[in-house]
């Protein structure tokens, strides 16, 4: 599937892509790339639609969220993930109200969080899955407070929960960080309008 990204002011910016060939690089400019119809989409004629598209234009990190409660691991992936202060230390992640998953989490001691790395997509769409097992064949360790952290990402988080938000039909949760450990050489995967990117140096 090709998916473009270009540079502030049209110039181009160079990605990389996940297809059916593998890893490509791609260079495009802005007037080959923006969508007219769904730029100009008001909100309120389609606000889930346009807004849900809107927000998809802001690239981030994907981010397992999980931890070990009394059924065993238990997690799932985001990308709402945002850092909010050095003292305290504080990051943020919203949650869908009626995720099943979170009410798990909500209620245990200690919370990994793990940026992935970029060949980490399939591991990204298992944990966010609907059926089976999502850690099935995952390779992950519980830290003495009872956080999964998976192996193979950029970065590594331990958490408690801090604050609990109204965030409309989401919930803004503050995460204090307690622990971090970093894997610098590890480059993060990437989420961009619904799909999964890596990054490559800007030239």
């Amino acid at each position: 599937m090709a998916q473009e990204q270009t540079g502030i002011g049209g110039s181009a910016m160079s990605m990389v892509h996940y297809d059916a060939a593998g890893l490509q690089e791609i260079s495009l400019t802005l007037d080959n790339h923006i969508d007219r119809e769904v730029a100009a989409m008001p909100v309120d004629k389609a606000p889930t639609l346009s807004l849900r598209r809107a927000f998809s234009m802001f690239p981030t990190g994907v981010v397992a969220m999980c931890a070990l409660d009394e059924d065993g691991p238990v997690g799932m992936t985001i990308n709402s993930f945002t850092s909010v202060s050095l003292d305290p230390p504080l990051v943020s992640v919203c949650i869908a109200r009626q995720s099943f998953t979170w009410s798990r989490l909500a209620r245990v001691p200690r919370i990994g969080l793990s940026v992935l790395g970029a060949d980490q997509e399939a591991l990204s769409r298992q944990l966010s899955a609907r059926h089976g097992d999502r850690f099935d064949g995952v390779d992950f360790e519980v830290s003495r407070g009872g956080a999964v952290l998976i192996r193979g990402g950029t970065l590594w988080l331990e958490c408690d929960i801090r604050n609990r938000l109204d965030g409309g039909d989401h919930e803004i949760v503050l995460l204090e960080v307690v622990e971090t450990s970093l894997f610098p050489d590890i480059r993060p995967l990437v989420y961009h309008r619904s799909q999964y990117l890596a990054l490559t140096p800007a030239s």
